[in-house]
């Protein structure tokens, strides 16, 4: 990719322009911004990125890489500035969460559409992107995406566009379920006497302890908590009472209230 123009510098938008150039990948010259509100550019310009725009314009017509990482509510006001500016041989990023690639297609002209679904801890390296693609893109235009999409982290390709409303469901709103999780064991914590510092410490250490046991090879969610649970003891106890509760039916019932409402939201 010689030319990679990202439009949107939200969250997302400043994620890929640094981690791309953090990485090598893309050099600042090669990058170009578009960004309609104003108050943003300085920011970019602080960092050193020498193409940012306000307005569509010519520019465009060069790029070969369009990434579009604007609210999914945006998308029908961006297309028609952006449209006379495009040629058939253009390759489209989407992140719009829920704007299918058909829509995409059909406010553009093109048919060369890459979809992704990244998550909160792409922001620090840490994140997983679901993505899929239509017919036309090459593989070679995939695995340069790809290789994109990994500087900020992990990311698996998947052939049936659906499957971004699970990955939606499960990774992009899974940071979410971690906290609430999270936020209910320091709560237990201060209950239990600890100042919420103190509280917030275990349970940090907790996770983060867990996650990288989990990594270091291929022992299972279950054999873990085997490993962890005494008979009779305390990991046990609280264990049984999940269970009694049915704790784990009501997680999923909840994943599979966020992929009914990423359906319809697509939809």
């Amino acid at each position: 990719m010689h030319k990679i123009l990202i439009i949107g510098g939200g969250n997302m938008g400043r994620t890929y322009a640094e981690s791309f150039t953090a990485n090598r990948t893309v050099s600042k010259d090669q990058l170009f911004i578009l960004e309609h509100m104003a108050d943003k550019v300085p920011y970019f310009a602080e960092k050193g990125f020498h193409h940012v725009f306000v307005d569509a314009g010519d520019f465009i017509a060069d790029m070969d890489l369009i990434i579009m990482a604007v609210k999914p509510q945006d998308a029908p006001v961006l297309y028609p500035k952006i449209k006379p500016f495009l040629s058939p041989e253009k390759l489209i990023l989407s992140i719009m969460a829920g704007v299918t690639m058909q829509n995409i297609m059909g406010g553009t002209g093109l048919n060369k559409i890459i979809r992704a679904m990244p998550n909160l801890p792409a922001q620090i390296g840490m994140g997983i992107t679901g993505f899929t693609a239509t017919e036309a893109v090459t593989r070679e235009e995939l695995f340069s995406v790809q290789n994109l999409l990994n500087t900020t982290g992990k990311s698996l390709y998947f052939g049936q566009e659906d499957k971004l409303n699970a990955v939606t469901a499960i990774s992009g709103s899974g940071p979410a379920y971690v906290f609430y999780f999270m936020e209910s064991m320091i709560e237990s914590a201060r209950n239990m006497g600890f100042s919420p510092t103190e509280a917030e410490v275990l349970v940090e250490q907790t996770f983060q302890g867990a996650i990288h046991l989990l990594g270091l090879n291929n022992i299972t969610c279950r054999e873990w908590i085997e490993r962890v649970s005494s008979k009779g003891g305390t990991t046990e106890a609280a264990i049984q009472s999940f269970d009694r509760q049915q704790l784990a039916k009501a997680i999923q019932k909840g994943l599979q209230a966020a992929l009914d409402r990423a359906r319809e939201l697509g939809a």
